[in-house]
């Protein structure tokens, strides 16, 4: 693999863009797109949809149906979401790229971190600069490069950008499971590690809630005819703790206990909210066996007189470093050597939209975005350098799947079998 007389000015062209993939970027991030802000999320869709039709093919704004949630109250309700970009460019090319990102971020409206500054290091922070608006932006113009390339016509490609990842794409997942089924090779654009290091396998996750329901008394005049909610959550809650060490590699992480009452009021509703991650589908299987069992276990809750129910589930399967995955990072490895980009992975316990991909049978790299840290913290960085570094890089795998010298029919025949 090398790096061929037509690629060269893709390249270049690249080179004296990174001011402006900067500056989008920033202006991007001045819009707060918190995940369940959803008129920031129409504002931010608003600005992303010319850009993404700047490039040719169609561009189509989806309508997520809302999903269900567990109110802190118990009540289940139906949460709306913003809506999901897609554009389509030459679905009829012998081999078709999956790339994808989320323009939602995890600060809410109202935050007080809402633009990007240079720090003393030269490093940008702000909301989202690398998670993931800085990654949008930089991918959208390695696009538009590689529409100069002559071989373009051999690649066609689907950008989705969706407004749910930072809480599990619990809308957009049919989305991503119908790309990953069309395409051959996949990318996405989370941001990679400061230095560059790309996520490998990832663990899946699962966020789940239990709803307590007791039965209200006074806590002085009654309490004997009453059924705490609250302490039947607790038992729940110490009972899933102890799954932890059960099976290599699956943790179970009890994040809150909401509900109660007045202190004169035996409570009669709580919510247990927790989150499991799991390296493997036999662990995932296992965990989930375990965690009814705790859910519908005497004494936990029948000594209590309580009802309780589960909600949610796995919304990210396990994503393992297969054969598939192993070629793919091999070649990316290449292309990087190329650039003079040393390209190192390792093992990740986080989740994203790469999951979902792999799952429906899509090999993919999933921190294709800027080099940057802190990431879901006021102290958000990327290095304004990566900007170039990460487009240059995306381009030139674009071209490598153009000219044949990644194969990508191979690539998804290694993951499907097929």
């Amino acid at each position: 693999m090398r790096i061929l007389p037509q690629d060269q000015p893709i390249l270049d062209a690249l080179a004296a863009r990174g001011d402006a993939m900067i500056a989008r970027a920033v202006g991007w991030c001045a819009v707060n797109s918190g995940s369940r802000n959803i008129a920031g999320l129409k504002a931010m869709a608003e600005l992303l949809e010319p850009a993404l039709a700047a490039l040719p093919g169609t561009v189509e704004t989806i309508v997520l149906d809302p999903s269900r949630a567990v109110a802190d109250s118990g009540e289940i309700r139906l949460d709306p979401h913003g809506d999901a970009l897609r554009l389509t460019v030459r679905p009829e090319a012998p081999v078709q790229v999956i790339l994808t990102g989320h323009y939602d971020t995890v600060y809410p409206a109202g935050h007080a971190f809402q633009t990007v500054v240079t720090s003393e290091d030269g490093s940008l922070n702000g909301p989202g600069i690398a998670d993931m608006k800085g990654g949008i932006s930089m991918m959208l113009a390695a696009l538009e490069a590689f529409e100069g390339h002559p071989d373009k016509a051999r690649v066609g490609y689907r950008v989705l950008l969706s407004p749910d990842e930072e809480i599990g794409s619990l809308a957009s997942a049919p989305l991503l499971a119908e790309l990953g089924a069309i395409g051959h090779v996949g990318l996405t654009y989370e941001p990679a590690l400061s230095d560059g290091t790309l996520a490998g396998e990832r663990k899946g996750s699962g966020n789940f809630h239990v709803l307590v329901k007791g039965k209200a008394a006074h806590a002085g005049r009654d309490f004997a005819s009453g059924r705490n909610a609250i302490v039947g959550a607790a038992d729940i809650a110490r009972a899933l703790h102890t799954l932890n060490g059960g099976f290599e590699g699956v943790t179970v992480n009890v994040a809150a206990i909401s509900g109660g009452s007045p202190l004169n009021v035996v409570p009669d509703n709580a919510v247990v909210r927790f989150n499991v991650r799991v390296p493997s589908k036999a662990a995932a299987e296992w965990v989930k066996n375990e965690i009814e069992r705790v859910v519908v276990a005497e004494p936990l809750t029948g000594q209590h007189g309580l009802e309780v129910s589960l909600h949610g589930g796995f919304t990210r399967p396990p994503k393992p470093m297969d054969a598939s995955q192993t070629a793919l990072f091999a070649a990316v490895k290449e292309v990087g050597e190329l650039l003079g980009q040393p390209i190192q992975w390792k093992p990740s316990g986080g989740v994203c939209e790469g999951n979902n991909l792999h799952a429906a049978g899509l090999p993919n790299i999933d921190t294709l975005g800027v080099r940057g840290g802190d990431i879901h913290s006021e102290s958000e960085y990327a290095w304004p350098e990566s900007f170039v570094e990460r487009a240059q890089l995306s381009a030139l795998i674009l071209m490598k799947l153009a000219s044949g010298e990644i194969d990508a029919p191979a690539l998804k025949q290694l993951r499907t079998g097929a």
